[in-house]
């Protein structure tokens, strides 16, 4: 591995092997999302606390701080929306040059398997992981579901982050299942980072799923919805960042979470 390539791992993987990654790119095919219309207000107690910033070019530039900002993962795939035909329909939005000049640590694009436009999206990760290859640059691989939720299954999961890391994607995001988890993460040969999806009912059950998915191989998280549209989301990211880095179980972590609350 080049030295740009282990140097901007490092800056997202901490010495620990653990990462807890922040994504604010929601609004790329939803819009203005609930707790997420004022990005920069949003994250901004949230940032100390990040390990890297999962974004687009445009909210980067127009709400994060350059002088104050975690290691940037940059999102470059887009195209559909939430009101339109289909989600998986997506292109390569954003060059690599521009993730130069914005001085990123990683990029990150969505991948959809099994769906109709699964050729494109794979194709789009191949082109995306060559360039970035030829710059230093790992490539994070979404595998997204868009709007089929009952797709999150061991097997098809599995099959998603294999077939992500065999196309050269340096980590691997994707969604937490409760049966078989562990097959996801030993069948991929890259870090996965486990995906938030909707936003949980109780702070516990995020707690659990975090844990439990640590526990069975998961290096870390990329959790937005479970973090912001939280009622206290400073707490609940530092509760997080302890069960990440820290191996807090998910009562220590609930303890945590309610000693900040009643702090602030």
């Amino acid at each position: 591995m080049d030295w740009g390539m282990k140097n901007r791992l490092s800056r997202l993987i901490q010495s620990d092997g653990h990462c807890m990654f922040l994504p604010i790119d929601h609004g790329y095919f939803q819009g203005p999302t609930r707790m997420l219309e004022k990005p920069g207000e949003t994250i901004q107690p949230l940032i100390p606390y990040a390990d890297g910033l999962f974004v687009t070019r445009g909210i980067l530039r127009s709400c994060v701080d350059p002088a104050n900002s975690p290691p940037l993962i940059l999102r470059m795939s887009g195209g559909s929306s939430v009101i339109g035909k289909d989600l998986a329909h997506e292109a390569l939005t954003t060059s690599i040059q521009e993730a130069i000049r914005l001085n990123v640590a990683a990029v990150g694009m969505s991948i959809f398997v099994g769906s109709e436009y699964e050729y494109d999206s794979l194709v789009n990760l191949g082109k995306l992981v060559n360039e970035c290859e030829d710059n230093g640059i790992p490539v994070m691989a979404v595998t997204a579901v868009g709007k089929e939720l009952e797709k999150r299954t061991a097997r098809y999961l599995a099959l998603s982050c294999r077939i992500a890391a065999e196309l050269g994607a340096r980590i691997v995001k994707t969604y937490y299942c409760e049966d078989g988890f562990e097959k996801v993460t030993t069948g991929c040969p890259v870090p996965v980072v486990i995906a938030g999806g909707p936003k949980c009912e109780t702070e516990l059950e995020v707690f659990d799923f975090v844990y439990d998915g640590i526990q069975k191989g998961a290096i870390g998280v990329n959790l937005g919805r479970n973090v912001w549209q939280s009622p206290h989301p400073l707490s609940m990211m530092r509760a997080l960042n302890s069960v990440i880095h820290d191996n807090n179980n998910p009562k220590q972590a609930l303890d945590l979470f309610e000693t900040v609350k009643r702090e602030q």
